[in-house]
């Protein structure tokens, strides 16, 4: 399975941007997650949602971003409402198999908040 991600961009603090992973394949039995990595830091696990759509969020960004799948459509989105400069990084979706065996990785969109 290969994983698209989109939907990043420069914006202002304040703003919104919508993320979107697109897989080549079903991601019917996958837990879905969305990551970031600041410059300089180590990526850190920012949502998640399991196979049948339960969600956490890490604590920073609750209430603000929001996680959702489209098994349909196979994608895996990530809604970033008020976003702070401190949001800027790289954004990797993953996803894993539920039996944890199988792990993929997108190739990453760069956010950037300008304050």
């Amino acid at each position: 399975v290969q994983l698209q991600a989109s939907g990043g961009g420069l914006v202002q603090a304040g703003g919104s941007l919508r993320l979107s992973c697109a897989a080549s394949g079903s991601i019917f039995g996958f837990n879905g997650g969305w990551y970031r990595q600041a410059p300089g830091k180590q990526r850190e696990l920012v949502a998640s949602i399991t196979n049948i759509g339960n969600t956490d969020y890490t604590e920073s960004v609750k209430g603000r971003f929001t996680i959702s799948r489209d098994n349909a459509k196979n994608t895996v989105h990530l809604q970033m409402n008020s976003l702070k400069p401190e949001d800027t990084g790289v954004y990797y979706c993953n996803l894993k198999s539920v039996f944890g065996n199988l792990d993929y990785w997108g190739k990453g969109t760069q956010v950037t908040v300008s304050s």
